[in-house]
């Protein structure tokens, strides 16, 4: 390809997203036998380089002799518009080789509303968006991540789709496609071999056929071997898999620049809006001296000043106070400041954060969800208003001046007592702060978020609220709010979380909304100031698909829904337990405490079953 790079790079704002040739990133030489796979990341270099997954998978590959793993991501526009001009195709960082050219693309699906930068991706490198267009000369077009747990949506436009850990199945995957090809078989022949593993979806041997109501009647099996439902891929021991100590490191500033290592995987709180609570059970530890030696390196091998933990909820790690404590030392000894996100707030946590905050003392955030204790209940959210000042107060009297507070509006069964009991928490705070720190500064931030239903949750049933009834509950936030001084109110977009809705419980047929509305110019929808939702509702009225069916219906329990292909380790009978316990208003246990019969222990062991039991 004859790219002129440097001409190029000196008309775009921010050349070192293209550049490539980053602290640790890989070269390879490029053999006739090497497998060449492209990750690629549906936004910014910036937000692409801060998702840790990326991090592990380039690392894993790149370690296999006969694959390697090269990087790309969505251009800024300025740099599509030449890439268009100048009809140049989007390109590798590490070789600048065309994406058309190699033999895997794959997509990471983090987030709905990164879909349309899938289609600019694939379109830019010159490959045709739908499946049925592309001969073998393309390449194979792979996608996994939470939101392939739905994958019909884009099943006319993905090849293979991997659901569950990453880790194994890529190299699997890879390694079947060296022995195919040694064994001269066809692209046919090679999905043939590769539709068997666990993880593996292949949506061209499925056929979903539609009633005249246009709910799903059966699916029709277009290869008798290709199995009934796909099992996900399950790493299940953390201990064993290898994990980045040399991870990339950009030379921009990305959006976390930091050393980051995974303490654990899942969560066992049962959160019944949650799907990364579903979908990544069970919880699964790394040893704590795993954890330490990894920080250290990656600390060695990057220069970062800063090292975080990653997981759903940190200081649920079962050796979490001797963890942190480690860390504290270790980091003060190197001048590393620490960053322990999701902790729930109890004396120790306060300990903790004394330590790594000093006098720098950010915002504190509390997730209470819902204002009331009934609707925790039907969420199993299983914090009281008791829980919630108990900490607020601990943490006025260690000195914060500033507490965030996060709802969501929506949540099945919500009342107007439940907005009352958002505005009552808020103003109690505000008291409390008088109460021990008498009138100085002090600010609370309330946030809502829209209740979203997302496939493998026990909600997935539920029908979402309207449009309107979104707005008219943030106007009633809003005004409520208003007079409470020290209180600052914010709401999520209500037109993006009703898109993000079609598209977390859509079939097939939506996936000709998304190309239309791409062609209508939609790309970046997750930012603000360039979603685009009067060309989203012009390509729902031009295909034809009516959007309520997915967003504001309610399912029945016998309905095929259109992910029930996908077997995420939790059964169905335990998903409409969950949700018939959310109407009576009852809680589940942390299965911490003990096993509550999600089925997961059938695939594997789950270590921390019952431990606080």
């Amino acid at each position: 390809m004859n790219l002129n790079l440097d001409n190029i790079l000196k008309r775009v704002e921010k050349p070192a997203r293209y550049i490539g040739g980053e602290l640790n990133s890989v070269k390879k030489e490029i053999t006739e036998g090497l497998t060449r796979f492209c990750f690629a990341f549906p936004d910014t270099y910036e937000i692409g380089m801060s998702y840790l997954g990326m991090q592990i998978l380039y690392h894993i590959l790149n370690k296999e002799e006969n694959v390697y793993c090269e990087r790309v991501f969505c251009p800024g526009l300025d740099m599509e518009q030449i890439l268009r001009n100048e009809h140049l195709p989007l390109f590798t960082l590490e070789t600048k080789t065309p994406i058309n050219t190699v033999d895997f693309l794959g997509f990471t699906l983090q987030y709905e509303l990164s879909f349309t930068n899938v289609l600019n991706i694939l379109d830019l490198g010159g490959i045709p968006l739908k499946k049925e267009d592309r001969d073998d000369s393309f390449p194979i077009i792979v996608a996994g991540g939470p939101c392939a747990y739905n994958p019909e949506p884009l099943a006319d436009i993905v090849d293979i789709f991997l659901i569950g850990d990453g880790e194994e199945i890529l190299v699997k995957l890879f390694n079947e496609y060296q022995a195919s090809k040694n064994a001269g078989e066809d692209r046919e022949d090679f999905y043939k071999r590769v539709v068997k593993l666990q993880g593996v979806y292949i949506p061209k041997y499925y056929q979903p056929v539609y009633d005249e109501n246009g709910q799903i009647c059966r699916v029709d099996k277009l290869y008798e071997e290709a199995p009934d439902r796909i099992l996900r891929s399950i790493v299940a021991d953390l201990n064993e898999i290898d994990f980045p100590v040399d991870p990339i490191v950009p030379f921009i500033e990305t959006v976390h620049d930091r050393a980051v290592v995974e303490t654990f995987r899942g969560c066992t709180r049962g959160c019944r809006f949650c799907q990364a609570g579903i979908i990544y059970r069970p919880v699964r530890e790394r040893r704590m001296a795993l954890i330490e030696e990894l920080a250290k390196k990656q600390l060695e091998n990057t220069g970062h000043d800063e090292l975080s933990l990653l997981s759903l909820s940190t200081s649920d790690y079962s050796q979490f106070e001797e963890l942190a404590t480690s860390l504290m030392g270790m980091c003060k000894n190197s001048n590393v400041s620490l960053s322990l996100p999701s902790l729930r707030l109890d004396s120790f946590s306060f300990k903790v954060l004394e330590e790594i905050q000093g006098y720098k003392k950010s915002g504190l955030t509390f997730a209470p969800e819902a204002g009331s204790q009934r609707l925790r209940n039907v969420i199993n959210k299983c914090i009281t208003e008791e829980n919630i000042y108990h900490s607020v107060e601990q943490a006025l009297e260690l000195g914060w001046k500033n507490i965030k507070l996060y709802f969501m509006n929506g949540l099945p069964t919500e009342t107007q007592e439940d907005l009352d009991g958002i505005v009552q928490i808020a103003s109690n705070i505000v008291e409390l702060n008088k109460k021990i720190n008498g009138k100085g500064r002090f600010n609370v931030t309330v946030s809502a978020s829209n209740f979203v239903p997302k496939a493998h949750t026990p909600f997935q049933w539920m029908g979402q609220n309207t449009k309107e009834q979104f707005s008219e509950k943030h106007y009633y936030l809003k005004d409520k709010l208003r007079p409470v001084k020290g209180v600052t109110f914010n709401y999520h977009g209500t037109e993006t979380s009703i898109l993000e809705a079609v598209f977390a419980r859509g079939d097939r047929r939506v996936s000709k909304v998304l190309i239309r509305a791409f062609e209508l110019g939609c790309k970046f929808d997750g930012w603000t100031e360039h979603f685009k939702y009067d060309a989203w509702m012009k390509a729902f009225d031009e295909t034809g698909v009516d959007k309520e069916f997915y967003t504001t219906r309610e399912r029945s329990y016998d309905e095929i829904l259109p992910w029930d292909i996908i077997d995420c380790g939790v059964t169905k009978e335990f998903l409409i337990r969950e949700n018939e316990k959310a109407v009576k208003e009852e809680t589940t246990q942390d299965c911490r405490k003990g096993c509550v019969g999600c089925g997961m222990n059938k695939n594997v062991t789950c270590e921390m079953e019952g431990i606080h039991g």
